[in-house]
């Protein structure tokens, strides 16, 4: 699946929540003055993924302070990714594409080396859209560690 780049129009989207409750890219971009961080996990509660999530939610408050949303999405269903939100604290959206539709679309489904071996899976990214819709900054295949702090200081967010 090809990658989104900077200036392209991110797809939108409804998936349910945690909670089993619809939410579309276009609802956080309302509720977001300068755009929302979209992050893409392959698995709620693994430990790469936990880091991950974690680092979003020590750092959420800087976020929203500069304008954003985060929003984190996963194949997992709405029931594990609301036992993951409860057990981690996680005070955003985790999204169920279970069918991976979303992921395919934004890029972050597919190959991957994991390992040395080739599978088919998700493709741990994040792709910030801006408040019109456009792609900001598009980061695939990043570590969980350090990413959240690598990705402040690309968009001059450090505190």
């Amino acid at each position: 699946m090809p990658q989104l780049s900077v200036g392209d129009t991110a797809p939108d989207f409804t998936l349910p929540d945690q909670s089993g409750t619809p939410v579309s890219l276009a609802s956080l971009r309302d509720g977001a003055a300068r755009g929302v961080v979209v992050y893409f996990y392959p698995r709620a509660g693994t430990a790469g993924c936990t880091k991950e999530a974690c680092d979003f939610r020590d750092s959420l408050e800087g976020w929203r302070r500069a304008g954003y949303a985060v929003v984190g999405i996963s194949p997992d269903p709405p029931a594990a990714q609301a036992r993951f939100a409860e057990k981690q604290s996680l005070p955003f959206p985790l999204l169920s594409d279970p069918d991976h539709a979303v992921m395919e679309a934004w890029g972050a489904w597919g190959e991957k080396k994991n390992y040395g071996r080739t599978t088919t899976g998700v493709i741990r990214s994040t792709v910030v859209v801006g408040a019109e819709g456009d792609v900001t900054l598009a980061r695939y295949n990043v570590r969980a560690t350090g990413h959240v702090d690598r990705l402040r200081r690309e968009l001059g967010l450090d505190d």
